[in-house]
């Protein structure tokens, strides 16, 4: 049985410590002892006992030390070395593990600038996007303001056609009159009815009916049919035409309307619904001539 007389020595260091105990052992004649060494790391520990017994019992007190202070010398160094490999085992895991940490983090911040920068693109074509209509509107807007003063100008140059004195005919009046009635006789082509009514302004009314019986006797000859019956509607007359005291009111700048006796199929031959026909026909070549060739 062995017994632990008492520690004789013991080192210590941040990396390692030693312990050295001198035992008895009965069935051990030779002088023993335990020695207890212990690494340190920042992750791990490592712990060594090792019985150490002297090769001869004759050994005085110098010798015995000697040899103590060699086995010393011995376990620091094997400690020493163990304890650098661990630390160098731990600084290499370290920086693998700051490397990869570091690399993770600067993939997340490219991906962050990445997804920014996108973001920016994105918004900077909302905006493009939302300039270049805003300029197109704005053109378009321009060309429909020239489209319609012109619209406007040519209604107003309509009043000049219609325009005629009651008391006198003069040359002017007469185109109008001729006007009336090719306008008549274009409505009664589409009407094809053997008796229509007919619209007009009030102060169109004379000329009207100077044209009617002439009119009714052309349509005949080119339908090749017997002159039609043409009532002049006496109670209700077309608006007036467009001044500036009644600038907003409903205003007509001429021509006749025509319908069935019956008042199913109407036929409108104002200068303002003329008017209307060929701005609706001709507004794209109108545009082209202004404006050339638009790209969308």
């Amino acid at each position: 049985m062995a017994l632990s007389i008492g520690v004789v020595c013991a080192l210590k260091s941040d990396l390692y410590s030693v312990e050295m105990c001198q035992l008895k052992d009965d069935s051990c004649p030779e002088l023993c002892w335990k020695v207890h060494l212990s690494l340190y790391s920042q992750s791990t520990t490592a712990c060594v006992s090792l019985k150490v017994c002297s090769v001869s019992p004759k050994m005085n007190d110098a010798n015995v030390s000697k040899q103590i202070q060699q086995m010393v010398r011995f376990i620091r160094q094997e400690a020493e070395e163990k304890a650098n490999e661990i630390s160098v085992s731990a600084e290499e895991e370290f920086n693998i593990e700051k490397l990869q940490l570091v690399e993770a983090e600067k993939k997340k911040i490219r991906q962050e600038y990445e997804r920014k920068e996108r973001q920016v693109e994105i918004r900077k074509k909302i905006e493009y996007s939302m300039q270049l209509n805003a300029s197109r509107i704005k053109v378009l807007q321009a060309q429909d303001d020239v489209i319609g003063s012109m619209k406007e100008a040519a209604s107003k140059e309509l009043l000049s056609v219609s325009h005629h004195h009651h008391l006198t005919l003069t040359h002017h009046d007469h185109v109008y009159r001729s006007l009336l009635k090719d306008l008549i006789v274009q409505c009664l082509l589409r009407l094809k009815e053997p008796s229509v009514l007919l619209r007009c302004r009030k102060e169109d009314l004379h000329l009207v009916e100077h044209v009617l019986d002439s009119a009714a006797e052309e349509y005949a000859d080119k339908a090749n049919v017997d002159p039609p019956e043409i009532i002049v509607d006496n109670q209700v007359y077309l608006p007036p035409g467009p001044s500036h005291h009644n600038a907003h009111d409903i205003s007509c700048s001429g021509g006749v309307v025509l319908a069935s006796h019956d008042g199913k199929i109407v036929c409108e031959n104002t200068l303002d619904e003329r008017l209307d026909v060929v701005y609706r026909k001709k507004l794209p070549e109108i545009r082209k001539q202004l404006f050339g060739q638009v790209v969308a």
